[in-house]
């Protein structure tokens, strides 16, 4: 099914503390945070006109950008009436919501104390991508050859665009091979996230999930941390290594995009979605249209 570009679509999106048409939101090529990577985004999704924990996105959106040095002129109530006011315009209810802040064009060099602050806010229709019968077939992951940096190399705790070019990498490498997305372990060959969702594992009735300390602990994460503490399962954040998937029942991932899907491959190692990611699935769909 063709896709049209995403500069080229009808509706409005919120810049800089107003709607403007669609296709009039654009910025300048030579902005900093385009060469620099001066720039931090949020995934977000509503289901049935209502944005999902959208206040924690919004609080998480600010982090980051402090992080990496800079402010969005935005409260988080600002930013949270801004998202419902463009779903409003666009007459979407099940949809994406991407707010995006970067540095514009007054300074091009690697310092930019002085650069404008820009804010974008955008939504698109994007309902659920599988019913649950298809996702508990359960998807295939490649391993990636590209590891999540140290944390005292990159910020990783913020939600930098910088951060997914070697996601970007890693996710076109999986699908050439004919997996839907990849595994990435961190810098010292340990299991940490896939290219854009984290990932969990099932033993003996118990969750087991990586250590959120060199990528993004992400708030479909945190959701699925409490839904299985709510069902009375025990939730292990811990070390993980490669080769302890061999001893796993079951498998999946979740963040916004993905949701909760469960997997059957990751490289050599095979899973048999069941019964506890299948809760998760059903638990997950409940919250989120509540």
């Amino acid at each position: 099914m063709s896709v049209p570009p995403f500069d080229q679509r009808d509706g409005f999106i919120w810049y800089n503390g107003a709607l403007v048409p669609w296709r009039d939101a654009k910025l300048h090529v030579l902005s900093h945070g385009l060469h620099y990577g001066s720039c931090v985004f949020e995934g977000e999704r509503a289901y049935g006109g209502k944005i999902f924990k959208s206040t924690e996105h919004s609080e998480r959106f600010k982090r980051s950008a402090e992080i990496l040095d800079f402010e969005i002129p935005y409260s988080v109530e600002e930013l949270d009436a801004a998202k419902d006011e463009t779903l409003k315009a666009n007459n979407l209810l099940n949809s994406y919501v991407r707010p995006v802040a970067w540095r514009g064009s007054e300074m091009m060099a690697v310092a930019a104390q002085h650069s404008t602050i820009h804010v974008a806010i955008a939504v698109w229709d994007w309902p659920s991508m599988f019913d649950i019968a298809t996702k508990m077939k359960g998807i295939k992951l490649d391993i990636a050859e590209y590891r999540r940096p140290d944390p005292q190399t990159a910020p990783s705790m913020a939600k930098a665009a910088g951060l997914y070019m070697i996601c970007t990498i890693s996710k076109h490498r999986a699908e050439r091979r004919g997996y839907a997305d990849a595994l990435m372990l961190d810098w010292q060959g340990r299991v940490a996230e896939c290219t854009g969702a984290n990932v969990f594992f099932v033993k003996d009735g118990a969750l087991h999930t990586p250590i959120a300390d060199c990528f993004l602990d992400g708030i479909t994460r945190r959701t699925v941390i409490d839904l299985a503490k709510q069902r009375g399962v025990e939730v292990i954040e811990r070390r993980i290594m490669p080769e302890e998937m061999a001893s796993f029942e079951e498998c999946f991932i979740c963040g916004t995009g993905a949701e909760v899907t469960p997997v059957a491959e990751v490289g050599p190692y095979t899973f048999v979605p069941g019964a506890l990611s299948r809760a998760l699935v059903e638990d997950y769909d409940k919250a989120v249209n509540a």
